[in-house]
């Protein structure tokens, strides 16, 4: 029979992506028998190719057999991939003819390209920025709610009614002063108030009511004094 007629070499994949650092896995596996000569690996056709992995010989410290010393398998791994090792590879196999290598069958070649994953780092980067914003829009939002909450808060309040036990209902604003209706209730209830009052207490409202007591002994009790009984609830303006 003639010498390599039953010779297959197989390279299964025509493209392949990889990005910068990782490892390059090329295969291509072999079957039947063509005589003597090498299996290569090699970087472009025609004069300009490089020989990448040589069967005979290690030529690049980056480059290792996937399975060492098979006769079938000549898959090879390139380590830290670099974009100047873009290109497209093809799996050689070389005879002896007058004592010097011909090419005896080759794959179709496997294309590799650089994975594009600059453009990964570019949208996390927008979205990032993106939600950056909106976070600093709401937080101004919600600072000028605020400040202006707080600022109709300290415009006067509008009167409030209160009725004072058998008096009249009198109107009550929300400021410093007493009402000066009636005067001398609110007057008789400041003047037991603490001397240390601060300033925030002023803004406080006052309610004061007098109820008449029950009937008692007169015993002990000037003539035309009616019983009455005070008392003062305070409640902070809001």
């Amino acid at each position: 029979s003639q010498v390599g007629q039953g010779f297959k070499l197989h390279q299964p994949h025509s493209k392949v992506a990889v990005a910068v650092g990782e490892t390059l896995t090329l295969r291509c596996t072999t079957s039947g028998h063509a005589g003597p000569g090498a299996v290569r690996w090699l970087k472009g056709w025609g004069s300009g190719n490089k020989t990448i992995y040589d069967q005979r010989e290690d030529l690049l410290p980056r480059v290792r057999r996937a399975v060492v010393g098979s006769d079938t398998d000549f898959t090879i791994h390139i380590r830290n991939f670099q974009p100047s090792d873009a290109g497209t590879y093809y799996c050689v196999k070389f005879t002896k003819e007058a004592g010097e290598d011909k090419v005896f069958q080759h794959g179709s070649g496997t294309e590799v390209s650089v994975h594009e994953t600059a453009l990964v780092p570019g949208i996390v980067a927008a979205a990032v920025v993106l939600c950056f914003l909106l976070l600093l829009g709401l937080f101004v939002a919600l600072c000028m709610y605020r400040r202006k909450r707080q600022g109709g808060a300290g415009s006067p309040c509008p009167a409030r009614t209160v009725a004072l036990g058998s008096f009249s209902s009198v109107p009550l604003q929300c400021c410093a002063r007493t009402p000066s209706t009636p005067s001398e209730v609110l007057d008789a209830e400041s003047f037991h108030l603490p001397s240390q009052q601060s300033s925030k207490e002023e803004n406080d409202i006052h309610y004061a009511d007098l109820q008449p007591l029950p009937p008692a002994s007169r015993h002990g009790r000037s003539p035309g004094t009616a019983p009455t009984e005070y008392a003062s609830l305070r409640v902070a303006a809001k």
